[in-house]
């Protein structure tokens, strides 16, 4: 019977997924039904719900800059309910065609149940996101036609 992770280790796996590059891991990491909010996203993106939606989401597209990242500045914090973790931490890195720097802070409010991530809101900095992808003045379009 394999291991199953903690809210913890789902965590790290998930960050450190990410900043690999190892995409089509990560709905792996989520239970078949979850709950996936970006609160502070400026499109207000709609939940996502199933596995299928977040191998969707993780899928990468050509048409952003390669990133060259890595999880820096973890600080997990364990609640009273042994399933939620607050964890805040930041991606680092480098835009792979320009080499330009950039910091990426984020907070992730997790809920693990059996090693599967089933609810999760991720606070992250949009704007510099954004920025960093060359996806800015796309993002203030779609804001100003809303």
């Amino acid at each position: 019977m394999p291991q199953v992770l903690s809210p913890r280790e789902v965590f790290l796996a998930l960050v450190n997924g990410v900043a690999e590059g190892r995409w089509s891991e990560l709905p792996d990491l989520y239970a078949e039904r979850t709950h996936v909010v970006h609160p502070f996203d400026p499109l207000r993106a709609a939940a996502l719900r199933t596995r299928d939606e977040l191998r969707e989401h993780f899928t990468p597209t050509d048409d952003v800059p390669q990133l060259h990242r890595r999880a820096t500045n973890i600080t997990i914090h364990e609640t009273t309910d042994p399933e939620v973790i607050v964890a805040e931490f930041a991606y680092e890195g480098t835009v792979a065609e320009t080499g330009e720097p950039f910091t990426l802070p984020g907070i992730f409010v997790l809920r693990v149940r059996e090693g599967r991530i089933i609810e999760s809101r991720d606070y992250f900095d949009h704007l510099t996101g954004a920025r960093v992808r060359g996806q800015l003045d796309a993002l203030v379009a779609d804001l100003r036609a809303k």
